[in-house]
Protein backbone atom coordinates (compact mmCIF):
# COMPACT_ATOMS: atom_id res chain seq x y z
CA UNK A 1 0.00 0.00 0.00
CA UNK A 2 1.45 3.37 -1.01
CA UNK A 3 1.53 6.35 1.31
CA UNK A 4 -1.18 8.07 -0.72
CA UNK A 5 -3.47 5.05 -0.36
CA UNK A 6 -2.75 4.85 3.37
CA UNK A 7 -3.49 8.55 3.89
CA UNK A 8 -6.70 8.24 1.87
CA UNK A 9 -7.84 5.22 3.91
CA UNK A 10 -7.02 6.98 7.18
CA UNK A 11 -8.87 10.08 6.02
CA UNK A 12 -11.97 8.03 5.24
CA UNK A 13 -11.78 6.41 8.67
CA UNK A 14 -11.39 9.82 10.33
CA UNK A 15 -14.40 11.14 8.40
CA UNK A 16 -16.55 8.27 9.60
CA UNK A 17 -15.35 8.85 13.17
CA UNK A 18 -16.13 12.59 12.95
CA UNK A 19 -12.54 13.73 13.62
CA UNK A 20 -12.67 17.08 11.83
CA UNK A 21 -9.15 18.28 12.66
CA UNK A 22 -7.59 14.98 11.61
CA UNK A 23 -9.57 14.99 8.36
CA UNK A 24 -8.43 18.54 7.60
CA UNK A 25 -4.78 17.71 8.18
CA UNK A 26 -4.98 14.52 6.14
CA UNK A 27 -6.67 16.37 3.28
CA UNK A 28 -3.83 18.86 3.11
CA UNK A 29 -1.22 16.10 3.17
CA UNK A 30 -3.09 14.07 0.55
CA UNK A 31 -3.38 17.13 -1.67
CA UNK A 32 0.38 17.77 -1.48
CA UNK A 33 1.16 14.11 -2.15
CA UNK A 34 -1.15 14.00 -5.17
CA UNK A 35 0.26 17.27 -6.52
CA UNK A 36 3.82 15.95 -6.25
CA UNK A 37 2.83 12.67 -7.90
CA UNK A 38 1.16 14.55 -10.74
CA UNK A 39 4.21 16.76 -11.29
CA UNK A 40 6.56 13.80 -10.90
CA UNK A 41 8.88 16.02 -8.89
CA UNK A 42 9.30 14.62 -5.37
CA UNK A 43 8.93 11.22 -3.85
CA UNK A 44 6.37 10.69 -1.11
CA UNK A 45 8.85 10.76 1.77
CA UNK A 46 10.27 14.09 0.63
CA UNK A 47 6.78 15.58 0.51
CA UNK A 48 5.94 14.25 3.97
CA UNK A 49 9.17 15.60 5.44
CA UNK A 50 8.60 19.00 3.84
CA UNK A 51 5.04 19.19 5.17
CA UNK A 52 6.14 18.10 8.65
CA UNK A 53 8.87 20.75 8.66
CA UNK A 54 6.37 23.42 7.58
CA UNK A 55 4.10 22.51 10.49
CA UNK A 56 6.96 22.63 12.99
CA UNK A 57 8.15 25.99 11.65
CA UNK A 58 4.61 27.37 11.85
CA UNK A 59 4.29 26.09 15.43
CA UNK A 60 7.48 27.92 16.39
CA UNK A 61 6.21 31.13 14.82
CA UNK A 62 2.84 30.83 16.56
CA UNK A 63 4.56 30.29 19.91
CA UNK A 64 6.77 33.32 19.34
CA UNK A 65 3.67 35.30 18.40
CA UNK A 66 1.86 34.38 21.61
CA UNK A 67 -0.60 31.92 20.05
CA UNK A 68 0.04 28.63 21.89
CA UNK A 69 -3.29 27.09 20.87
CA UNK A 70 -2.42 27.41 17.17
CA UNK A 71 1.09 26.13 17.88
CA UNK A 72 -0.35 23.03 19.51
CA UNK A 73 -2.58 22.41 16.50
CA UNK A 74 0.39 22.67 14.13
CA UNK A 75 2.45 20.33 16.33
CA UNK A 76 -0.40 17.82 16.35
CA UNK A 77 -0.46 17.90 12.55
CA UNK A 78 3.34 17.44 12.45
CA UNK A 79 2.98 14.39 14.70
CA UNK A 80 0.24 13.01 12.46
CA UNK A 81 2.49 13.41 9.41
CA UNK A 82 5.44 11.83 11.24
CA UNK A 83 3.38 8.65 11.63
CA UNK A 84 3.66 8.11 7.86
CA UNK A 85 7.44 8.53 7.81
CA UNK A 86 9.82 5.61 8.34
CA UNK A 87 11.58 5.40 11.69
CA UNK A 88 14.59 7.67 12.03
CA UNK A 89 18.04 6.12 12.19
CA UNK A 90 19.63 5.89 15.62
CA UNK A 91 22.87 7.71 16.39
CA UNK A 92 24.99 4.57 16.18
CA UNK A 93 23.49 3.59 12.80
CA UNK A 94 23.98 7.11 11.48
CA UNK A 95 27.57 7.23 12.73
CA UNK A 96 28.30 3.92 10.98
CA UNK A 97 26.88 5.26 7.70
CA UNK A 98 28.92 8.45 8.08
CA UNK A 99 32.12 6.51 8.76
CA UNK A 100 31.53 4.33 5.70
CA UNK A 101 30.79 7.39 3.54
CA UNK A 102 33.97 9.12 4.71
CA UNK A 103 36.10 6.09 3.88
CA UNK A 104 34.31 5.48 0.54
CA UNK A 105 34.72 9.07 -0.62
CA UNK A 106 38.23 9.45 0.76
CA UNK A 107 37.22 12.61 2.58
CA UNK A 108 39.99 14.26 4.56
CA UNK A 109 38.35 17.32 6.03
CA UNK A 110 35.46 19.80 6.06
CA UNK A 111 36.11 20.73 2.42
CA UNK A 112 34.76 17.30 1.41
CA UNK A 113 31.45 17.73 3.24
CA UNK A 114 29.34 17.84 0.06
CA UNK A 115 30.58 14.48 -1.17
CA UNK A 116 30.10 12.85 2.22
CA UNK A 117 26.60 14.30 2.69
CA UNK A 118 25.55 13.03 -0.73
CA UNK A 119 26.72 9.53 0.16
CA UNK A 120 25.17 9.63 3.64
CA UNK A 121 21.77 10.80 2.44
CA UNK A 122 21.73 8.14 -0.29
CA UNK A 123 22.71 5.39 2.15
CA UNK A 124 20.21 6.54 4.79
CA UNK A 125 17.36 6.16 2.32
CA UNK A 126 15.36 9.06 3.68
CA UNK A 127 15.47 7.85 7.28
CA UNK A 128 17.45 10.79 8.64
CA UNK A 129 16.86 14.53 8.83
CA UNK A 130 19.34 16.45 6.68
CA UNK A 131 20.11 18.96 9.41
CA UNK A 132 20.91 16.22 11.91
CA UNK A 133 23.06 14.35 9.37
CA UNK A 134 24.88 17.54 8.45
CA UNK A 135 25.83 18.23 12.06
CA UNK A 136 27.09 14.68 12.58
CA UNK A 137 29.09 14.74 9.31
CA UNK A 138 30.62 18.09 10.26
CA UNK A 139 31.72 16.65 13.63
CA UNK A 140 33.13 13.51 12.01
CA UNK A 141 35.05 15.46 9.39
CA UNK A 142 36.44 17.83 12.02
CA UNK A 143 37.70 14.81 13.95
CA UNK A 144 39.52 13.43 10.89
CA UNK A 145 41.75 16.47 10.49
Amino acid sequence: MTVIERVHTDMTTAMKAGEKQRVGALRLVLSELQKAAKEGADDELTVLRRERKRRLDAATQFRDGGRPELAEQEEAEATLIADYLPAELGDSELDAIIAAAISDTGATGPADMGQVMKAVMAAAGGRVDGKRASGRVREALAATT
